[in-house]
């Protein structure tokens, strides 16, 4: 094999909520951002592993310590498990992606939120040591600008479960005064909506995966033709409860501080290219999914004298896929090399 070869590149977007990889190979795979260990002897006798990982953990996590390592797009601070818990869901996604390819070296190039740069570096280039001989660390949605090749006069708006990321595409690489990161996210929509059912239906239990999961299904802003009917228990007895408006307002949570954020951004682009920003304006993440999401931001751009917003084709996998472009991309000196 030449040198090229002998290299497996991949992106990584490493999520608060899931984790997704693609390769240079052609694999794609994705994760649940969740790690759990045995609780006791009789835990690890039952799911008889020393640790799970995704939904796995998720579905047996009254018998783990469970762990969302990620918060706000960040590793945890002050906690060994939390490392532990991230180098499980990287060491994961880099064995299935090298399941045949067992010989290759891997390069790495691995989105992080855009403001938490700086700070999550350090943390990450220890946790990937031996895992990888090459890094790149980019802002997610820098990855995902690059990876749908939309790098000029365009606004990324990176929507995940801890944080959602802006970022205006001007030719090169983003300043930090081109980006932003807000905490108004897929989890600010879970816990207001999880905080409404419960004060509309206080009989009623739930959990907040399941709040997640009616979140992800139902997720609206503006007008719905069809109810939003779900089911859960009451003192025991299954109920079905009608959250309609409680998921129409915890949706429209992100509107107000997108727009202010977005405006912003705009603003301070060159005035003879501000309307071609407008007019390419590119939701991705999972929360980009919310019907009427993208309606709701050229309402707000019709004030400015109007734009158009669009989602990506692939939310979930929209900047696994930017990371391993720029992976294919990169020069030999722009890899930081990492020893085991």
């Amino acid at each position: 094999m030449s040198a090229k070869e002998k290299v497996l590149s991949v992106g990584i977007d490493l999520g608060t909520s899931q984790s997704a990889i693609a390769t240079s190979n052609g694999a794609k795979h994705v994760v649940d951002s969740y790690v759990g260990w045995p609780i006791d002897m009789v835990a690890r006798k039952v799911v008889k592993k020393s640790v799970l990982i995704g939904a796995e953990a998720i579905e047996n996590r009254s018998l783990l310590d469970l762990h969302r390592p990620l918060e706000q797009g960040l590793i945890k601070e002050g906690s060994e498990k939390d490392i532990a818990a991230v180098k499980e869901i990287l060491g994961y996604l880099i064995g299935m992606a090298t399941n045949e390819d067992k010989e290759r070296k891997v390069r790495a190039v691995v989105g992080v939120p855009a403001e938490t740069l700086r700070v999550n570096k350090q943390q990450l280039r220890q946790v990937m040591k031996g895992m990888v001989e090459g890094l790149i660390i980019v802002s997610e949605p820098f990855a995902v600008a690059y990876g749908i090749e939309a790098l000029l006069h365009t606004l990324i708006i990176d929507i995940g479960a801890g944080t959602t990321d802006f970022c205006v595409m001007k030719g090169h690489y983003p300043t930090e005064e081109d980006q932003r990161t807000l905490t108004k996210a897929g989890d600010s929509v879970d816990d207001l909506l999880a905080k409404l059912i419960a004060e509309r239906h206080p009989g009623i239990q739930f959990s907040q995966h399941m709040v997640r999961g009616w979140k992800e299904e139902h997720g609206y802003i503006g007008e719905s033709k069809n109810r939003v009917l779900v089911t859960a228990p009451a003192h025991g007895k299954a109920q079905q409860i009608d959250i309609t408006e409680e998921v129409r307002l915890a949706c429209e949570s992100l509107v107000a501080p997108f727009s202010e954020t977005m405006l912003d951004l705009l603003a301070a682009v060159e005035p003879e290219y501000q309307e071609k920003v407008r007019q390419n304006v590119i939701l991705s993440g999972r929360g980009s999914r919310i019907r009427g999401l993208s309606a709701a931001l050229e309402k707000i751009l019709a004030d400015l004298g109007g734009g158009k917003v669009t989602v990506v084709d692939d939310p979930v996998f929209a900047g696994a896929s930017g990371g391993l472009a720029i992976a294919l991309d990169a020069d030999e000196a722009d890899w930081e090399k990492l020893s085991a």
